[in-house]
């Protein structure tokens, strides 16, 4: 079984060829395929690769299925006794990617 370990958007994800994953990243439309970089591990049958951090060379070739937002996350704050309130909403954008191949 392949999977890689990769960098995405500030976390850690763990993926294998054939995976759907979500991605804080926002691109122009034209792009229909991405390589994602930031490898931090790489297990490919027997054979085990740890980055420090990345593993040069290494790369996960991704498809690009379309774009959306989140879900509205609303954040309000409120001082008791005072005219103080503060409400803000906010939705995230994200890409969904299939991942192709992992080299």
């Amino acid at each position: 079984m392949e999977y890689a370990v990769i960098e995405l958007g500030g976390s850690q994800v763990k993926v294998k060829k054939g995976d759907v994953i979500n991605a804080d990243i926002v691109l122009s439309d034209s792009k229909k395929t991405l390589k994602l970089g930031k490898v931090i591990m790489r297990h490919l049958g027997k054979k085990v690769e740890i980055g420090d951090p990345h593993i040069k060379g290494a790369n996960i070739s991704c498809d690009v299925l379309g774009a959306g937002k989140t879900k509205k996350v609303t954040a309000y704050k409120y001082k008791r006794r005072k005219s103080s309130k503060f409400k803000k909403g906010h939705r995230q954008n994200f890409i969904t990617l299939k991942v192709k191949e992992i080299t």
